[in-house]
C-alpha cells in the first residue's frame, strides 16, 4: 500500500484545516487507517484511527472532541478534519495503513500503536500560529 498525505498548511489558533491521505496499490489488504503526528523534539503520537469496514474510530486524548476522522471507501481516502486548532497541534502529520490480520479484534487492540501499521505516508506539515 502506498500512501500520499496532503492538505497541510499554516492556520491561526482557533482555526480549522482538513488533511487527506490517499491509499493506492494493494489497498484490499488494508483493514484500517491511522493518523499520527510528530512535533519537533517530541515522540510520534497517535491522533486518530478508522476502519474501512464499519468506520469505527478512535482518537488521541489531546484531540478528542476537536478532530474528526472519516473515510471515503470508493476513493480509498481518509480525511482528518481539525477544528479549534491550538499551537500545540503544530506537527508533521503522518497517515498509516494496517492490515491488522483482517481482524476487528486486532484493529481495536493495536490501532493506537505505531507497530500496528504496515505502511506510512511521507507526512504533511501543519503549523498553528497565534
Amino acid at each position: 500500500v502506498q500512501l500520499q498525505a496532503f492538505g497541510g498548511g499554516s492556520v491561526q489558533v482557533g482555526g480549522y484545516l482538513r488533511i487527506s491521505c490517499a491509499a493506492s496499490g494493494r489497498t484490499f489488504s488494508s483493514y484500517g487507517m491511522g493518523w499520527f503526528r510528530q512535533a519537533p523534539g517530541k515522540e510520534r503520537e497517535f491522533v486518530a484511527a478508522i476502519s474501512w469496514s464499519d468506520g469505527s474510530a478512535a482518537y488521541g486524548e489531546s484531540v478528542d472532541g476537536r478532530f474528526a476522522i472519516s473515510r471515503d471507501n470508493a476513493k480509498r481516502t481518509v480525511y482528518l478534519q481539525m477544528n479549534n486548532l491550538k499551537s500545540e497541534d503544530t506537527a508533521v502529520y503522518y497517515c498509516a495503513s494496517g492490515s491488522f490480520g483482517d481482524s476487528y479484534y486486532l484493529f481495536h487492540q493495536l490501532r493506537r500503536l505505531q507497530r500496528g501499521y504496515d505502511a506510512w505516508g511521507q507526512g504533511t506539515q501543519v503549523t498553528v500560529s497565534s
